[in-house]
């Protein structure tokens, strides 16, 4: 059975003695729990704060990631991040093609797939994100769209390499718009890239944790991962909350 996974994206949020505080409160939250943590969980931060995070988390049952990677491994880019630079600070998990990534910097599939490559190759976990728009949907074109997208990485990595990544599924039509995905629409979403992913190594889909990304809360996060196919979440501003991320964590 696969283990849920929960990951707080703090977007471009955040200063040091706010980020104390709220990690501070996800952590005593935890270690407050009856037994095991009722989830794995990790937040990923703006580059800024990943040495904070690691002085703070070390330890914890919280892991730390990155916000995106460059595809190169050092030189004259001014502004990038490599991939070595992140593994320095003990970062898990890195998230490639997140939705505002592909939107707002016009990043391509291509670019995505380089990305998951490079996490890889530093042995880190990439969290590779899908998603169609709302006039992609409308037109019926979201099973092309995610999958076009999943299938640019799936054609950039060995079928071993399945194993190793983590997906999200971001209907950017139901974040941050007061539209909601049901839990059936989400689940028939993960169901569909499960078995995109099953065309390159079938064993390994079957283990790979599918983390929805659409405005999951504490109020809609236990019928979501009641799911079979949805192995958690990839949340937004519910994150910058102590009390309702560990509502979510709960909700397993």
């Amino acid at each position: 059975m696969r283990h849920k996974l929960v990951i707080g994206n703090w977007k471009m949020n955040g200063n040091r003695a706010g980020n104390t505080a709220l990690l501070s409160g996800i952590v005593a939250g935890l270690n407050d729990a009856v037994g095991k943590p009722w989830a794995d969980c990790a937040v990923c931060v703006p580059a800024p704060y990943l040495a904070q995070c690691q002085a703070e988390l070390a330890g914890t049952p919280v892991a730390w990631g990155a916000q995106d990677v460059s595809v190169h491994e050092s030189g004259a880019y001014t502004g990038e991040v490599s991939a070595a630079m992140l593994q320095d600070f003990g970062v898990t998990y890195v998230l490639c093609g997140h939705s505002e990534r592909r939107a707002y910097h016009h990043e391509s599939n291509a670019l995505v797939a380089q990305k998951t490559v490079a996490t890889l190759a530093a042995g880190m976990t990439p969290v590779v994100c899908v998603g169609e728009s709302l006039e992609q949907r409308e037109a019926g074109q979201t099973e092309d769209v995610i999958c076009g997208q999943l299938q640019a990485v799936l054609d950039a990595i060995q079928p071993e390499d399945v194993a190793k990544i983590v997906l999200a599924y971001e209907p950017v039509w139901a974040i941050g718009t007061g539209m909601t995905a049901t839990p059936q629409i989400a689940q028939d979403a993960h169901r569909f890239l499960r078995n995109c992913l099953a065309h390159k190594n079938a064993v390994a889909a079957a283990n790979v944790q599918i983390l929805y990304g659409g405005s999951m809360k504490p109020e809609n996060a236990k019928e979501l991962m009641a799911q079979p196919d949805i192995d958690g979440g990839l949340i937004g501003g519910a994150a910058l909350k102590a009390t309702d991320f560990l509502g979510i964590i709960q909700a397993v």
